[in-house]
C-alpha cells in the first residue's frame, strides 16, 4: 500500500510541474495574455527596455546573489501558483536556470522564452523604457 501511495505523489507532482520551452518572439507577446515576468535586473530593464505589460522582478543581482524566499514572495503577488506564466531575461540562461527551479521543484507552470529580451529585440519587437 505504501508503494501505491508514493507513486500516486509521485505521478500527481509530475503532472502539476510544467516548464516549457518556447521561443522568445514579437508574435508571443501579439498573441497571448500570460502574465511575463522579467527576471533581469533595474541596469538591464534601463539599457534595453521591458516587454510591454510585463512585470519586473529580478532574481539574480548584480553579482549573481539571490533570495529565493523574497523573490517567491513577490512572484505569488503576480500569478497564482497554478497560472501559466512567462519567464523572459536577456538570453534565456537565467530563465533555464529559473524556469526548471520553479516547475520542477515547486510545481509551477512556467514558460521559458528561451533567446531573452535580445531575441525579442532581434526580431523586431520595440521595447518599453523602464520607468
Amino acid at each position: 500500500m505504501g508503494k501505491i501511495f508514493t507513486l500516486l505523489l509521485l505521478f500527481s507532482y509530475i503532472l502539476f510541474a510544467e516548464v516549457i520551452n518556447m521561443e522568445a518572439t514579437p508574435e508571443f507577446v501579439n498573441n497571448t495574455k500570460m502574465k511575463i515576468i522579467d527576471i533581469r535586473t533595474p541596469q538591464e530593464w534601463r539599457e534595453t527596455g521591458i516587454v510591454r505589460g510585463s512585470y519586473t522582478l529580478t532574481f539574480f543581482d548584480e553579482r549573481g546573489h539571490y533570495n529565493i524566499e523574497s523573490f517567491l514572495n513577490e512572484l505569488n503577488k503576480i500569478v497564482k501558483k497554478d497560472e501559466k506564466f512567462a519567464l523572459i531575461c536577456r538570453t534565456g540562461s537565467r530563465t533555464g536556470v529559473v524556469s526548471n527551479f520553479l516547475g520542477n521543484k515547486l510545481n509551477y507552470r512556467v514558460v521559458n522564452l528561451r533567446g531573452g529580451i535580445l531575441n525579442f529585440i532581434k526580431n523586431g519587437y520595440k521595447t518599453q523604457k523602464y520607468k
